[in-house]
C-alpha cells in the first residue's frame, strides 16, 4: 500500500479541492483509497468519504505519538483492502502547535513519520513565474528529510502563465517535476 501525503505552501492554496478530485479519480480507475486528514478537522473527512466511498480519519501529530499516527495509518490502510492512501495536511506544510521553531503537529512531520512523499500545492494568483518559484523552492528546501515529490499548480490565470510558471520552476527546483497544473475559475 501506498501512502501519499497532499500539503499546501499555506492555508487556502485548493488542497481540499484537488485532495477530493484525487480521491475521485483514483476511485474511478478502481482503486481502493483510504483518505485522512491532518488535524482535528471535521468537515474535510465528510468531502474525502464522498469521494472515496469510506470514512476518513485524522490523523494528529499534537495529540498522538509518531507510533499512534503511524499504527493508525497501518491498521486503516491495510495493503490487502487498500491501493492507496492519500492524506490531506491542515495549513500548510510547514505550520506547527509550536509557532516559529518546530513542527509538531504539522504536515511535515505526519510525512516524515510515514515516510510519505509529499505533493505540494501551490497557489499560482496574483504571483509572477518567479515569485511561485520562490515560495516552491522554500518549502522544497526547507527540512531535507521530507520528500518532495512534485508540485501542482493551483489558481492559474492563463497558458501564459503556466507556461512562465513551468519554466521559472525548472531553473528554480530541477528533479521537482510539476504533476498536475489548474486554471483558475473563470467566473471568479
Amino acid at each position: 500500500m501506498k501512502v501519499l501525503v497532499v500539503a499546501g505552501t499555506h492555508a487556502g492554496v485548493g488542497k481540499t479541492t484537488f485532495c477530493v478530485g484525487l480521491m475521485g479519480a483514483l476511485r474511478q480507475r478502481g482503486l481502493v483509497v483510504q483518505a485522512f486528514k491532518v488535524g482535528p478537522d471535521q468537515l474535510d473527512p465528510l468531502l474525502h468519504e464522498a469521494a472515496t466511498g469510506r470514512p476518513s480519519y485524522n490523523l494528529d501529530g499534537y495529540l498522538l505519538s509518531k507510533h499512534a499516527n503511524v499504527a493508525r495509518v497501518a491498521a486503516l490502510a491495510e495493503p490487502g483492502d487498500v491501493d492507496v492512501a492519500v492524506v490531506e495536511g491542515g495549513e500548510s506544510l510547514f505550520d506547527a502547535d509550536d509557532a516559529v521553531v518546530g513542527e509538531t503537529g504539522s504536515t511535515g512531520q505526519m510525512a516524515k513519520w510515514l515516510g510519505a512523499p509529499v505533493v505540494l500545492v501551490c497557489d499560482c494568483d496574483a504571483h509572477s513565474a518567479r515569485g511561485v518559484a520562490a515560495v516552491v523552492r522554500g518549502h522544497v528546501g526547507m527540512d531535507d528529510e521530507l520528500a518532495v515529490a512534485g508540485v501542482v499548480l493551483n489558481k492559474l490565470e492563463s497558458a501564459a502563465h503556466e507556461a512562465a510558471v513551468r519554466e521559472a520552476l525548472a531553473k528554480a527546483t530541477p528533479g521537482v517535476p510539476v504533476l498536475g497544473a489548474l486554471r483558475r475559475d473563470a467566473a471568479r
